[in-house]
């Protein structure tokens, strides 16, 4: 199981980002991540420096986005969904994808969900519960 420290997720996209840019060949998983950072323009400029934002902390209560939550979530979910784990989160990324219209923005409301269910993990000191996340997929 992939389970890398802070450091390592945030230098992942690092150097996916610089591997693109060096034109130099991309792993599979580094094309997805380069796929998700394409997506997001907003965050070129942070990939563009690591040095300056390798070890910048993105608070909530100052509006900040973690990019490299964000693009960690979108990269989870594109493995969840093929393999359909939790099982029926692939029937929930289809009916969201019909209703959106778009990956990118089902993803998003995926994201939401799995986000939730991290978030009460961690406050409770538990495991991840998919049951919490399936049925906040429900609702969306």
């Amino acid at each position: 199981m992939f389970n890398p420290s802070r450091d390592q997720a945030r230098r992942f996209f690092f150097d996916a980002w610089q591997k693109f840019r060096g034109q130099q060949l991309l792993s599979d998983l580094e094309a997805i991540a380069l796929d998700l950072m394409q997506q997001h323009p907003e965050y070129h400029a942070i990939f563009d420096n690591p040095e300056r934002h390798a070890e910048r902390d993105y608070l909530p209560e100052s509006g900040e986005t973690n990019p490299f939550l964000h693009l960690g979530l979108h990269l989870a979910i594109r493995e969840q969904v093929p393999i359909d784990q939790p099982r029926g989160i692939a029937a929930h990324y289809r009916r969201l994808l019909e209703k959106t219209g778009s990956a990118h923005d089902a993803e998003h409301l995926i994201m939401d969900c799995l986000a939730e269910m991290i978030w009460q993990a961690q406050r409770h000191g538990t495991a991840p519960d998919a049951g919490i996340y399936l049925e906040c997929l429900k609702k969306r």
